[in-house]
């Protein structure tokens, strides 16, 4: 038996194919509405029904159908929607027994698998289908759609967040000690580390601007282009040697050429990394490498309309709990608990605040074009810091063999009862003089032809590593940090762009000259290591004759090395017991001086008045010093934009959500919330999800709070969870969809279905506008929409039940389609949330 119902819809638009708006149909029979009904295309798929056109036409009058049937479902019976062309819909009964329509079930599982440890963590990529999953003991393990893992890898530190580059090509670990980690994804080779807090980073979150392009009224910038390779070489890598850690300094030796390409960031959109700890804290950073901004969250001061009077309130005591970007970088959601400071109110709950960040898109190509140099400087700086440090260390080793060895001829001298010093008996063997026993002693018994030749090799070999480094390491990025803070001081001239951003001419030129003047004192330093590498050879060559002379070898001219006995007066004279090589490289506290006379002084003076340096005193200062000096003014000058972009990020508006007793800091981390951001006509606009804590004091719980602001029309709902269940976790999806995942408590947990993973369609919801004027009597937003809860249905076409209990995290990705649920039994399985993307292959 089949019976007919015709229902009317006044617009043509309010049913389209495909829709999943909830209506409320009109039985003209019975002239009563008939409970809502779902329309979903999604599912007619899913049952073996086979539909008789001429037939359905001639059930449902003369005209012709407009649009395909749709098969929907209420209260577990089948029904077919048919449109009209006068746009009249007709439901069918289609009679069919209930076990017909369970086969209906959404969501289908991929994979159900086991895994070792317990998860904390996880997040899929945004462009591949991998997830990164953080275990119990801090692990990250890194695995493909098909469960196939790639890498595994233990930083040593407790994890606390995650997250991934929008290009899925990095991603960012944050640390208890307040440390953030990028590592790339093909390997999980550390790129960077950096210490950005002092405590545990308690969330992450990385957006890029979407790639347009930036025009106003006055200029246009292009997309910037890095034009250093056309001018020099690919840049210096951090040169390897005996002695040095790697990673000493945030670098990892084997992936050099991830860390070049994580700075080589002209090629990627603008993106920004915002990192927030459980103080307050929350830094950016573009490219996820270079600090462009801190704020503090109890540093905002806000003013509410209380009453008739405006009053300034600020937070107290806050823990943050989840940020997120907008997706044109213009906005900042920060979802926090802790007391709001108002005036006789002690406000002890959650808040969310709303930054202004407006600064990061009105403003990125020039932030793009800062960041781009300096985080490149910042690496060559690391270049050049590390050669030093290897190049000292290398010199050092050599010269303290040396001295070891020839120091011993002090102590022979004096056995002798000889008053004279070692440079005084080479000179005098030198002149032609008798040999002392304590000398002859000394260079046929104690040295030897052998060990001769071994320091000479020693000492020799680390002068010319040392010319090597500089030609290769030093000296190359020294030249490419000139150019580039050349092409940042043309900039710095640019004002009415660049002095926004806090790009400061004075600090730049100060740069600029700092990094000049070491290229002068890297020409100098080679210049004083080729003389004490040529002296030091001359003075071995002549020791070897002398010791072919003492043993009475027959001196053969061929195995002889020519020498010059005026170098071997220098060297003895001004070598022997000093090191100008070491003083120049050497960075302590003391202050090496170098002597400079009158008439060059004068002359460096001079120089002044055609161009030259305004700082006289560099040729006084060794090559370390002046590394240090430079060092300090990068720091200077690129301290100015943070400072400058910290200052424009402001605080639009802070509500007071929800109200809690007492909430401890680590409580707050762990509440499952989402934050997203929808695209709607020309604006993004903010969804802001969380469970709401069971407090005994509160008359609404087992609740989900979702809130949207709508053109400066902030717009909340309540969402109470089905009696028996209890929200482990939760995440925002595409399409303004909320996907939940629910966990069924003792009294349910008998059935074969213990938990349940449920989508809710978020911009369907009733919506209920909040005032922005606040009472002193009930200053809490929330308390407004006690009564206009909406009561989730488990019957709902958007439910898959789980045969396992659940617990967070819920990992969904949105470009994918898929969702990973993780259960307490230590499995994870996948679940297929677009039901067009059934047919997955492997090989993707």
């Amino acid at each position: 038996m089949v019976s007919c119902y015709e229902i009317r819809i006044p617009q043509p638009e309010a049913l389209p194919l495909g829709s999943r708006k909830v209506l409320p149909p009109l039985d003209p029979l019975s002239g009563a509405l008939l409970p809502n009904i779902r329309f979903f295309r999604d599912f007619s798929p899913k049952c073996q029904f086979t539909f008789n056109q001429n037939k359905l036409k001639q059930m449902c009058t003369p005209q012709f159908i407009l649009r395909l049937p749709l098969l929907i479902c209420q209260r577990k019976k089948l029904m077919l929607a048919i449109i009209t062309s006068l746009y009249e819909t007709y439901l069918i009964n289609m009679e069919t027994d209930e076990e017909e329509v369970s086969r209906i079930v959404p969501f289908q599982l991929q994979f159900d698998k086991p895994v070792a440890s317990q998860i904390k963590i996880a997040e899929w990529n945004p462009e591949k289908d991998l997830l990164a999953m953080v275990t119990e003991d801090s692990k990250i393990l890194l695995h493909r759609f098909n469960w196939q893992r790639l890498w595994t890898i233990s930083p040593g530190r407790c994890i606390t967040s995650l997250c991934w580059r929008p290009d899925g090509k990095a991603i960012a670990i944050g640390l208890q000690d307040g440390t953030i980690s990028l590592h790339d994804v093909e390997n999980g080779k550390l790129l960077r580390s950096m210490k950005s807090h002092t405590v545990a980073v308690v969330c992450l979150n990385w957006e890029d601007d979407g790639g347009g392009e930036i025009s106003d009224d006055k200029f246009y910038t292009s997309k910037y282009e890095d034009r250093t390779s056309r001018f020099f070489p690919p840049p210096p890598r951090v040169p390897r040697a005996p002695g040095l850690v790697p990673g000493e300094s945030g670098f990892m030796d084997e992936s050099e050429n991830l860390s070049q390409e994580l700075s080589n960031s002209s090629h990627q959109r603008f993106n920004i990394l915002c990192s927030a700890d459980k103080d307050g804290i929350i830094n950016f950073s573009i490219f996820g490498i270079f600090p462009i901004g801190k704020i503090d969250i109890h540093d905002f001061s806000v003013t509410f309309p209380l009453g008739k009077e405006h009053v300034d309130c600020k937070l107290l005591n806050a823990s943050i709990c989840k940020v997120a970007l907008s997706k044109d970088l213009c906005h900042l959601t920060v979802l926090c608990s802790g007391e709001l400071q108002v005036p006789k109110h002690g406000l002890h709950g959650f808040h969310c605040l709303t930054l202004d960040t407006s600064i990061f898109y009105k403003r990125r190509n020039e932030l793009h074009q800062v960041a781009q140099q300096a985080s490149n400087i910042e690496d060559l700086t690391e270049v050049i810091r590390s050669s030093l440090s290897v190049m000292s260390k290398q010199w050092s080793d050599a010269m303290n063999t040396f001295h070891d060895k020839f120091d011993s001829l002090s102590t022979l001298i004096h056995d002798h009862g000889l008053d004279s010093t070692p440079q005084e008996e080479f000179l005098s063997l030198l002149g032609g003089a008798r040999t002392s026993p304590a000398v002859h002693q000394f260079l046929v018994n104690s040295l030897g032809e052998p060990g001769l030749k071994r320091i000479m090799k020693l000492v020799c070999g680390a002068g010319k590593e040392l010319q090597v480094i500089v030609l290769e390491h030093l000296q190359p990025a020294a030249e490419i940090i000139g150019f580039r803070l050349g092409e940042l001081r043309g900039l710095s001239k640019w004002r009415s762009r660049y002095k926004n951003v806090g790009l400061d001419e004075t600090l730049i030129d100060n740069a600029t000259e700092k990094a000049g003047i070491l290229l002068i004192q890297i020409e100098r330093f080679m210049r004083v290591l080729a003389s004490s590498v040529q002296q030091f050879s001359n003075f071995f060559n002549w020791l070897h004759k002398c010791v072919k002379m003492l043993t009475s070898e027959p001196n053969d001219q061929h195995q002889i090395l020519a020498f010059n006995c005026e170098l071997v007066i220098l060297f003895l004279k001004y070598l022997y017991d000093q090191d100008p090589v070491k003083r120049l490289l050497e960075s302590t506290e003391v202050d090496h001086s170098i002597e400079v006379d009158l008439e060059t002084m004068e002359r460096v003076q001079e120089l002044t008045h055609f161009g030259g340096f305004t700082d006289l005193d560099y040729l006084r200062r060794t090559l370390a010093k002046e590394f240090q000096q430079m060092e300090s003014c990068f720091k200077e000058a690129f301290q100015m934009p943070f400072t400058t972009i910290s200052k424009k990020i402001l605080c639009k508006n802070l509500l007071p959500l929800f109200p809690v007793e007492s909430l401890p800091k680590s409580t707050s981390s762990i509440l499952p919330t989402s934050i997203s951001y929808y695209k709607e006509e020309q604006n993004f606009v903010d969804y802001v999800s969380f469970r709401l804590p069971n407090e005994s004091s509160s008359d609404v719980s087992n609740c989900i709070l979702v809130t949207r602001c709508l053109m400066n029309d902030l717009q909340a709902v309540l969402l109470s969870v089905p009696d028996g269940y209890q929200c482990v976790d939760l995440s925002l999806y595409k399409e303004c969809q909320l996907v939940l995942l629910l966990n069924g408590q003792s009294s349910v947990s008998e059935s074969s279905e213990k938990a349940c993973m449920m989508i809710v369609q978020a911009d369907d919801l009733p919506f209920v506008s909040i005032p922005s004027c606040y009472t002193a009597s009930n200053p809490w937003k929330l308390q407004q929409l006690k009564d206009s809860i909406v009561y989730l249905e488990m019957d709902s076409l958007k439910v898959r039940g789980i045969p396992h209990s659940v617990i967070a995290p819920l990992a969904v990705s949105a470009s994918r389609g898929v969702a990973c649920v993780f259960a307490a039994r230590k499995r994870a399985l996948v679940y297929i949330l677009d039901e067009d993307e059934d047919e997955i292959s492997d090989a993707e």
